[in-house]
């Protein structure tokens, strides 16, 4: 099992946009083979900062929906609202 989190940066003013285009992303990702669970939070005092906590069966079906038409499709409505490009990290047991 991993746990991948996703750090983005929002425009400011777009948040409520974000939040609509976000939950679609996570709706989707629901569905996707190897999906376990995920969260998304908000950074105390930075509503511009998002930080999204998923997790996976293993690498392999983190992989396959990072690269999977469906992630590109919702992206095309998240990518536009942030600042910067998303940062990923992928944690594990030690």
């Amino acid at each position: 099992m991993i746990k991948v989190l996703i750090e983005r940066r929002i425009m400011p003013g777009l948040e409520a946009e974000y939040e609509q285009a976000a939950r679609e992303a996570m709706r989707a990702s629901i569905n996707a083979k190897g999906f376990i669970a995920g969260e998304s939070l908000c950074e105390r005092h930075h509503p511009d900062r998002r930080l999204l906590i998923t997790q996976w069966r293993d690498l392999s079906a983190w992989t396959d929906w990072l690269h999977s038409p469906e992630r590109e499709h919702v992206m095309q409505w998240v990518l536009p609202l942030l600042t910067e490009n998303e940062s990923i990290r992928i944690y594990e047991h030690c």
